[in-house]
């Protein structure tokens, strides 16, 4: 089964998908097996992390920003945006596809795991995930 997952995004973020993922799998004919999420873009990327304290979010925007800042002399790739080239580096430090495996229907995500989209663009985007069970 496919299925896509659609996500507005409105800045850099990270925007929890959890619950559109396991929303998949209730309708899912499988009652166990793996969940694999992939997204369809080169300047955002998914990861699993802690959803319990929103403040793991902006350290974690904060701590990619200073990793690999905009502006820098040696791009040139600049067309898009100083953004841009920094969101696909960020891309390629992370992650564009997670499998997570569930069972009863239940993804088996740990107690604090969550699974995000991370917006790594300043401006709105629209952005999908396709999901396979």
């Amino acid at each position: 089964m496919i299925k896509t997952i659609s996500i507005q995004t409105h800045h850099q973020q990270l925007v929890e998908i959890t619950q559109q993922a396991q929303s998949i799998l209730e309708s899912s004919p499988q009652d166990s097996g793996l969940l694999t999420l992939f997204i369809r873009h080169t300047s955002a990327s998914l990861v699993l992390q802690e959803n319990a304290d929103p403040s793991v979010q902006v350290d974690l925007l904060n701590w990619m920003n200073r990793l690999v800042p905009e502006n820098q002399s040696q791009f040139t790739h600049t067309s898009e945006g100083p953004d841009d080239m920094p969101a696909h580096i960020k891309c390629m430090l992370t992650q564009t596809s997670i499998g997570i495996p569930f069972e009863q229907r239940r993804l088996m995500l740990g107690t604090w795991q969550g699974v995000f989209l991370f917006e790594h663009r300043r401006g709105p985007h629209q952005r999908e995930i396709i999901a396979h069970c």
